[in-house]
């Protein structure tokens, strides 16, 4: 008996809009049509504008701050399971409060979990996100996860720049994998920044392991919050004899005054993705489209076919 592809539709939450319309541009099907009505206090409902019985049911939210971002989409989830849809996808490309993925010290709130249990209980099938912060937050989850790899899009990019003497470099000793696992895809050795911190966002010192003399360095994040770190360990790297030094990081959350930090900073360019929009223009910051990716997931997904092919580098 053949496979039964059910109708697709894809809404969008007000956090991602202009993503939304790119992935619904790359997979060939307008954005569905949706409301999000507001009260004079703040509270807000979201609500869609036309029929989604029966339907594959996607929906595209980043849930970056305000936290208001985290409750659309689990308002609209619910909506979407009220309106008997068939099946409900949450598209979140940039997953909020993943730094929150353990039980570091006493009395603290496992932020990452909860998000999941959320989501869960409103009501999503599955769930596609893009380079959790931890990769073990695909197991808080008791339905499908499709944790896409932004390396896919920026591999290419730096092959493009044909940089002579390239070495890849973590901004700290967490994100060590995450940089082995990209040098790979180059055959480059790694260097890495140790840091310590007095307290979240503030540096007491830093060190560099490793030679980065006459290199050209990449550092490699999934988040780029204060951008104190890139900034602080791109002047060290400099500082070590680097020949030039450029910075990767998939979600640009660039809170305070990280715009101000990262154009006033060392780096030659800063380069990201869209999961989360910019607040601001930067001569030094690049964006990379992620929505033919997560275009090719809707299709992959909707079609039962496999996800793990989206994960190889051209």
């Amino acid at each position: 008996m053949p496979l039964q592809f059910n109708p697709v539709k894809l809404f969008a939450g007000s956090g991602s809009k202009d993503l939304a319309l790119k992935i619904a541009e790359n997979y060939g099907k307008p954005l569905g049509a949706s409301t999000l009505s507001r009260f004079s206090d703040g509270e807000f409902q979201p609500s869609f504008d036309e029929t989604v019985r029966g339907c594959d049911v996607f929906i595209i939210q980043s849930t970056h701050q305000p936290n208001d971002n985290l409750v659309e989409l689990l308002l609209m989830i619910d909506a979407a399971k009220r309106a008997s849809a068939h099946y409900i996808i949450a598209i979140v490309p940039y997953y909020g409060l993943a730094r929150q993925d353990r039980k570091d010290k006493p009395r603290v709130a496992v932020g990452a979990k909860l998000v999941a249990n959320l989501l869960v209980a409103a009501g999503i099938h599955r769930i596609m996100t893009m380079d959790l912060h931890a990769a073990q937050i695909q197991a808080f989850f008791d339905v499908p996860v499709d944790h896409l790899d932004a390396s896919v899009i920026f591999v290419p990019y730096i092959k493009s720049l044909n940089l002579d003497n390239l070495i890849i470099a973590s901004p700290d000793m967490g994100g060590s994998y995450r940089a082995r696992t990209f040098a790979k895809f180059f055959n480059a050795e790694v260097v890495i920044c140790d840091k310590r911190r007095k307290r979240a966002n503030e540096i007491e010192s830093m060190s560099i392991i490793g030679d980065v003399v006459g290199m050209d360095v990449v550092l490699i994040d999934d988040i780029c919050d204060t951008a104190g770190t890139l900034s602080k360990a791109a002047a060290l790297i400099m500082e070590k004899g680097a020949n030039s030094v450029r910075a990767v990081c998939t979600h640009p959350v660039l809170s305070g005054k990280a715009y101000d930090t990262v154009q006033n900073s060392v780096l030659s360019e800063l380069i990201v993705t869209d999961s989360i929009p910019l607040r601001q223009e930067s001569d030094k910051i690049r964006v990379l489209s992620t929505a033919e990716l997560f275009a090719k997931a809707i299709t992959n997904v909707n079609e039962h076919g496999s996800i793990s092919q989206l994960f190889k580098v051209e």
